[in-house]
């Protein structure tokens, strides 16, 4: 089967976007707005976007309510320049699906999942204390991209549990145990192997 982008909705467009671009890491996005209220909201439309200097990229998208002005996290981070990216661990997922709801402008959504709003070292939004990993990030830049916005931010600071780093410099990934996202659902790292395979 050959599909033409062009002939189908952006709804169904994005469908079989996000069922064959899998597993997608999520980005746990903080923020603060300049009044200083923070905000909380995973994006799985994430990734690195270049490794010198460390610069991840997050694509952010409408509302789900088709409601015209910006989403907090963009708003605020196009405002005060700075965000923070935490990875969800299997243990934080219902913690994460509480952020994730379209909570009125202005909401704390660290309260509202339960969360600690712990301090970072270089920027002013707060991360989440119970994350294993966190970024701290400076806005590089803004590109709209149609009705999303790619927003790129310089790693500035990494927070990592301590037993997860090892002598090696890498992180514990099964220790870690991150969150994916899977078309319209999660999945989670179950499996770990090296390649090539000799029984494949």
């Amino acid at each position: 089967m050959i599909i033409d982008p062009s002939k189908l909705d952006s709804h169904s467009v994005y469908k079989l976007l996000i069922g064959s671009v899998v597993p997608r890491p999520i980005a746990w996005a903080s923020t603060l707005s300049p009044e200083g209220v923070p905000n909380l909201a995973p994006y799985s439309f994430f990734t690195v976007a270049s490794r010198n200097p460390p610069t991840l990229c997050v694509s952010v998208g409408e509302r789900p309510s088709g409601e015209p002005f910006p989403k907090d996290t963009l708003r605020n981070i196009e405002e005060t320049g700075e965000f923070v990216v935490n990875v969800v661990s299997f243990a934080l997922s219902n913690a994460m699906h509480e952020s994730s709801k379209d909570h009125p402008p202005g909401a704390d959504e660290f309260e509202e999942a339960g969360l600690t709003a712990a301090p970072c070292e270089v920027v002013k939004v707060p991360r989440v204390g119970e994350a294993s990993v966190s970024m701290e990030c400076k806005l590089d830049r803004v590109v709209p991209i149609g009705a999303d916005n790619l927003v790129l931010g310089r790693m500035v600071r990494f927070h990592i549990r301590d037993e997860l780093y090892g002598g090696t410099g890498r992180i514990d990934v099964a220790g870690l145990d991150p969150l994916g996202r899977l078309a319209g659902n999660y999945t989670k790292v179950e499996t770990i192997f090296e390649l090539p395979l000799e029984d494949l």
